[in-house]
């Protein structure tokens, strides 16, 4: 693990301030609170798959991954230090799963068979997580530097409930996040700051992609990075959050193909920058309550040689009705990303909406597609039937924003051999696909979770030109987690 010259700048501050901290910013012994603890997280999980039929490869299949992560952390006064050890393993991937273009790899399953060496099975162990934080007593609240998991859109932890779930479950990880639907998942090297008071914070992160996601061997440190800074506000006693941001990003894998609608290219850098905000709220009305969110973003810089310039928008609004049996929650949305009308090696303008790092499973359940060149317009009800129980249930209607464009797919970069993105033609189509899903979420006990999930997508035009013998798809999953942390469950308590 290396921190680059790019670093340099903010990892100085942030260690001269953790230098200081001691001598003024707060007055707190120097002392063992907690000794030696370790945490164990082990998920496995069973998948099948029937994707869209190409005739003569496997598209129904089924496989097994899993994932061990062990953990030491202990806490010294106003310090705290932690280290943990990630052991993805993936068992019985398909080696007939990948169609020659367009159709390309069909499903997930496939995905890991190529990016691992065309293993069937694969396994590996590296260094997932390593920082040393200071926790500050004043507006100075933490700072961090090492390997880490970061995720945009968390930095707060409302008291709100229901803020709390739009945070995690509908902002947070649109644009970077640590891809934890994946085996490997994503981690960064580099610093990250937070200041703030009751009702605010302000975080700023600089750190550079480390391999992972589908690529087992997540040790490696990328040429990929992003700089961010973010103000976050509570507002009308913890009913109404606000947020403000700035993304950097910065591609440096020269001679890596960059998909895109132009069919071209040049191996140059990509350097984007993202601007934007969103505001949550939840008032209690009546019966139980009503939820709004409202997020967007505006993008600038360049792509492969060419001008960027792209936006993407999001509104959703909900019901929760508190006072009936299972609290039942009916949401509604829809989701805008912008897509490029004009192709061809003439194009000098590159529009669309760009995800950078996220985790797009949140947004796509089914991860067929993801926020670029996509409009989605969706309904959700989710149950909570008893305590230990949440059941939901998603129904979208996508389409392409432009038919010049094209189809696309993945969570951004995870190798030095691959874009981390993948695009498949649209036919010159805009009509994609409709979905519906049902999951059901049940903790079985303080540390161990069971999963299901099952979707079902109905192809249309744009699927229709590429795999014309079969146009629906399906996956689902049954999975159990199980999660030992004596850190967490103290505090808990």
């Amino acid at each position: 693990m290396s921190v680059k010259r790019y670093l340099a700048a903010p990892a100085f501050v942030l260690l001269l301030v953790l230098a200081l901290a001691p001598c003024g910013l707060a007055q707190k012994p120097l002392s063992i609170d907690s000794p030696v603890t370790v945490s164990v997280f082990d998920r496995t999980r069973m998948d099948t798959w029937n994707w869209f039929a190409a005739p003569g490869f496997n598209s129904t299949y089924g496989y097994v991954q899993s994932l061990v992560r062990i953990g030491m952390e202990q806490r010294i006064g106003p310090w705290d230090w932690k280290l943990e050890l990630s052991q993805p393993s993936i068992l019985a991937a398909p080696d007939d799963a990948i169609a020659p273009a367009p159709a390309g790899q069909l499903g997930l399953g496939a995905t890991y068979y190529a990016v691992n060496s065309n293993q069937q099975n694969s396994a590996a162990v590296f260094f997932k997580q390593g920082y040393l934080r200071y926790r500050g007593g004043g507006v100075f609240k933490s700072g961090r530097l090492g390997r880490f998991e970061f995720i945009e859109g968390k930095e707060t932890s409302p008291k709100n409930k229901t803020i709390a779930w739009l945070q995690n479950a509908r902002i947070g990880a649109r644009l970077v996040g640590n891809f934890g639907f994946s085996n490997a998942q994503r981690s960064f090297d580099g610093a990250e700051a937070h200041f703030g008071g009751e009702s605010w914070d302000l975080t700023g992160m600089a750190g550079r992609a480390d391999q992972g996601v589908f690529e087992l061997d997540g040790n490696p440190e990328l040429n990929v990075d992003i700089q961010y800074l973010a103000l976050t506000k509570s507002e009308m006693k913890d009913h109404v959050q606000w947020r403000i941001f700035g993304l950097g990003f910065h591609d440096g894998r020269t001679g890596l193909a960059k998909p895109d609608n132009r069919g071209v290219n040049n191996g140059q850098n990509i350097r984007i920058g993202t601007y934007g905000g969103n505001v949550l709220a939840a008032v209690p009305v009546g019966l139980g309550t009503f939820d709004f969110l409202v997020w967007g973003v505006a993008q600038n810089g360049s792509w492969d040689g060419i001008d960027h310039l792209a936006d993407a928008e999001a509104v959703e609004a909900g019901f929760r009705f508190t006072s009936l049996p299972g609290k039942p929650w009916i949401r509604g949305g829809w989701f805008h990303g912008s897509g490029d009308n004009n192709g061809g090696a003439g194009d000098t303008e590159h529009n669309t909406f760009y995800q950078v790092l996220p985790t797009p499973r949140i947004y796509a359940r089914m991860p067929f597609y993801n926020l670029m060149n996509n409009t989605d317009e969706f309904v959700q009800v989710i149950l909570a039937p008893c305590k230990k129980l949440v059941v939901r249930s998603d129904m979208h209607w996508l389409q392409l924003t432009k038919s010049a464009d094209r189809w696309y797919l993945g969570g951004g970069a995870f190798n030095d051999k691959v874009s981390g993105y993948v695009t498949r033609p649209s036919g010159g189509f805009t009509s994609f696909s409709s979905l519906v899903d049902i999951s059901a979420d049940w903790k079985a006990t303080d540390n161990l979770g069971v999963n299901f999930y099952y979707a079902h997508a109905f192809g249309k035009s744009v699927i229709g030109s590429i795999y014309p013998t079969g146009i629906d798809a399906d996956y689902g999953y049954a999975e159990l987690v199980y999660r030992w942390n004596p850190v967490k469950q103290r505090a808990a308590k």
